[in-house]
Order: C-alpha cells, then sequence, then structure tokens
C-alpha cells in the first residue's frame, strides 16, 4: 500500500516531469522578457518576488529560464524603447505588467505575450474578447464589475454621513471612464454623488486633493493605475493631510497610508502568470486561451491611518476584514 509521502512524492514528480520532458525535447532554456511600469526590481515589490515564485514553483530555477526585466519608470519613451529592445531580443514569451502591455502590443503581433493587472484588456485592444483573445496576446485581468460599486459601499459604512465622493482617476487610462460611469450607477443606492478629478502625472496630486478639499469632498476612490501605485506614498499623507478617507485597490497601496483596500489578490495573480508561460511554452497559443478574472477579492483596513483621520472601522466590516494592517 503507497504511504501518504509516498503519494505525495508522486503526485510532485506528476507537475515537474512535464517540465523536464519540454525542457530535453526543446534542447534549449526558455528565454522570457518582462516588461514592468515602475524603475526598479525594488520599486515592483513584491510583485517581482512573487513573479519569480510563480515561475520556481512549476520547476523553472535559474538555471532553467532566462527572464530578462526592463523598468521603464512609467516613461512612455521608455516604455517603447524598451519594448522594442525586449521584442528585438527574439524571447519565447513576452509578459507585460499593466499599462506596460499596450507598448509590448504595438511592438509585436508574433511573439506571444501574457498580461497581468490589466483592467481592460478588450478596451484597451489587446484581445478580441475575453472567451476568445485571438491574436498574440492574453493574461489575467485585475478587474470585476462589482468593484466600483462595493468600494463605494464600504466607506458608507465607515461613514454613514457621506455625500460626497472624489474618484481619483488617471484619464490616460480607457477604463477611467467605466469607473466614472460605475461609480454614477451606484450613486442612487447609496445617497451619494461621484466626483472625478483626473490626475495625468505625479505632479498633479497636491492639486488634485486641494480640489477635493475645496469642493467638499467626504472621501476619496483611488482608481487602479500603475500611475497611483506609483504615488501611493504621496497619495497616502495628502488623505491624512486633508482628512480624507480613502479607499485604494490593493494592499500595498494601502500600507502607504490609505484606510481601506478591497480588490483582486495581486500577489496571487502575479504567481499565476508563470502558470500561462507555461502554458505557452508547451504550445498552446495565446488566441485561444481565455483571459483569467478574479474570483478572490481582499478587504484590508490600516488600523493606524484610521486612528489618523479619527475614524472607527465599524466591527461589521472588521468581522469581514482579510486582514487589519497596523
Amino acid at each position: 500500500m503507497m504511504s501518504r509521502w509516498g503519494f505525495i512524492a508522486g503526485a510532485i514528480l506528476a507537475v515537474f516531469i512535464p517540465f523536464y520532458a519540454h525542457a530535453q525535447q526543446t534542447g534549449k532554456i526558455p528565454r522570457i522578457g518582462v516588461l514592468w511600469h515602475a524603475g526598479s526590481a525594488e520599486e515592483e515589490h513584491p510583485y517581482f518576488e512573487s513573479l519569480i515564485e510563480g515561475f520556481k514553483g512549476l520547476g523553472y530555477g535559474k538555471d532553467r529560464i532566462t527572464l530578462v526585466h526592463r523598468f521603464p519608470n512609467e516613461k512612455p519613451k521608455l516604455y517603447n524603447a524598451m519594448a522594442a529592445e525586449l521584442v528585438a531580443s527574439k524571447p519565447d514569451v513576452l509578459v507585460a505588467v499593466g499599462g506596460a502591455a499596450p507598448y509590448l502590443k504595438r511592438a509585436t503581433n508574433d511573439i506571444p505575450m501574457i498580461f497581468m493587472y490589466v483592467p481592460d484588456p478588450v478596451g484597451s485592444k489587446l484581445v478580441d474578447s475575453v472567451a476568445r483573445p485571438g491574436g498574440n496576446a492574453t493574461g489575467l485581468t485585475n478587474f470585476s464589475l462589482t468593484l466600483s460599486a462595493k468600494r463605494l459601499e464600504f466607506l458608507k459604512v465607515v461613514v454613514p454621513s457621506l455625500s460626497r465622493v472624489a474618484l481619483l482617476i488617471n484619464p490616460n487610462a480607457k477604463i477611467s471612464e467605466l469607473y466614472i460611469k460605475q461609480s454614477k450607477d451606484a450613486e442612487a443606492k447609496l445617497g451619494i454623488t461621484t466626483h472625478p478629478f483626473p490626475v495625468r502625472s505625479l505632479d498633479g496630486l497636491d492639486a488634485a486633493f486641494d480640489a477635493m478639499a475645496k469642493a467638499g469632498m467626504q472621501a476619496v476612490v483611488v482608481n487602479a493605475s500603475s500611475l497611483f501605485y506609483q504615488g501611493k506614498v504621496k497619495i497616502g499623507e495628502l488623505a491624512i493631510e486633508h482628512k480624507l478617507p480613502t479607499i485604494v485597490w490593493v494592499r500595498e497601496v494601502l500600507e502607504a497610508g490609505s484606510l481601506i483596500s478591497y480588490g483582486a489578490d495581486q500577489l496571487g495573480i502575479a504567481r499565476r502568470v508563470a502558470f500561462y508561460v507555461d502554458q505557452v511554452l508547451r504550445g498552446k497559443k495565446p488566441a485561444d486561451m481565455p483571459v483569467e478574472q478574479p474570483e478572490r477579492f481582499e478587504l484590508i483596513f490600516n488600523a493606524k491611518t484610521a486612528k489618523a483621520l479619527g475614524i472607527k472601522i465599524p466591527q461589521t466590516l472588521l468581522y469581514r476584514a482579510d486582514d487589519i494592517v497596523n
């Protein structure tokens, strides 16, 4: 009779043997080009590490895969130059992070591409549809149609008198139009009005928060954007300075000073990208691989920020929280 450990060992081998067979058949080490959006691996922490973990979990150690990383620091010229550089290096697969995806897509229609953290891959013209991407790109989105309404709902529970909510958006991202529409659709049910405040660069954050305060905004929804991820510390500082409860889309932005985060498991998405890359290396075509949408969402509170704002989070929400950051 097979022991429990014997069964587990067999299961592990079943996962890794196909990879070794694939490597032996091809006779080469796969080369993957990764275009991020920030300026360094440190700025991409912890997503950078999660992506590496994903590959390691599939048996792709340092000697079994080559990852070529480029960091454009949110600069369009660097995005274009680095996308062209990665394509010219002729990798087996490209990986695009967030706002990098359109640049890589424009740079090649031939090399398979896996994207992550793209809120609207259809609107961004990366794929024909979520179910049937077509072309050379597919990947994982961090967007759900319920997110905007749920974020407003959480703010309303935290601040019952809430009536005027600012939407911090990046108009350079087409998805911002959908965020605005979904927020407007939720207004009547919650008894609030929402007001967009566009910011195209980090230099505009101070003016935007000043305008929110002058307009009598009582809270802020920071919509998902690689630009706002880069400015997360500044956003946290300005929110506390102006006494504005702020909800964001991911833990790492919350930890920089925002009050609430509600969104997809971003680290899990980064790890999952490795699976998509692996499938392409085994012969699958991105055109036939549906875009994966999030199924699990995390609700997290920042206790330190709540204290700074003089806000007491209701117990009903604390019981629902996935985590509380101190």
